[in-house]
């Protein structure tokens, strides 16, 4: 599986740290999308769109990739990579502190419920929430979290791609 990562200025060092994690440790194939230089006056959209677009293209032709987009609190991130069809971006700064409990009563903590029931392909991380070794311990725990296929989860993620167009 491949894993495209996009950042501003504002995660720059954190997103270095974290591609070469996931590269070296994780053995994943990695392509860091920027930012490659770090300016304070950066604007995220067009970097994020770099990998969201990436993983968009991924998705269209079956291909199994995912993406991490981050920046200091990952909301204007996330909204960007939504914005292409097919990418299912779900936000994450922090453990809330409590489990989800689903409709059949199995426990999930929030980074396994983006997968299992939304089968989100993109993690946008706030790191102005996380230490670097949070973050690390989320991608690690996020990537290896599978999509069962659910009968109903897919089915609304279908819903999803039809309202997207």
């Amino acid at each position: 599986m491949k894993v495209y990562f996009a950042s501003d200025h504002a995660g720059f060092d954190a997103k270095n740290s974290l591609v070469d994690y996931v590269r070296d440790q994780l053995g994943y194939e990695v392509e860091d999308c920027g930012a490659l230089v770090n300016d304070p006056q950066d604007d995220y959209p067009a970097i994020i769109a770099l990998a969201a677009r990436k993983l968009s293209d991924d998705v269209a032709a079956g291909k199994d990739s995912r993406a991490i987009v981050a920046g200091g609190s990952g909301q204007g991130e996330a909204i960007v990579a939504n914005r292409f069809k097919g990418v299912r971006c779900a936000l994450y700064y922090g453990d809330p502190g409590n489990a989800q409990v689903d409709a059949s009563g199995k426990r999930l903590d929030i980074l396994t419920s983006t997968r299992e029931h939304n089968d989100a392909n993109a993690l946008s991380l706030g790191l102005r929430f996380l230490t670097l070794d949070q973050a690390k311990a989320a991608i690690t725990h996020w990537l290896a979290a599978p999509f069962p296929g659910d009968a109903r989860h897919a089915r609304r993620i279908g819903q999803i791609d039809d309202v997207t167009g």
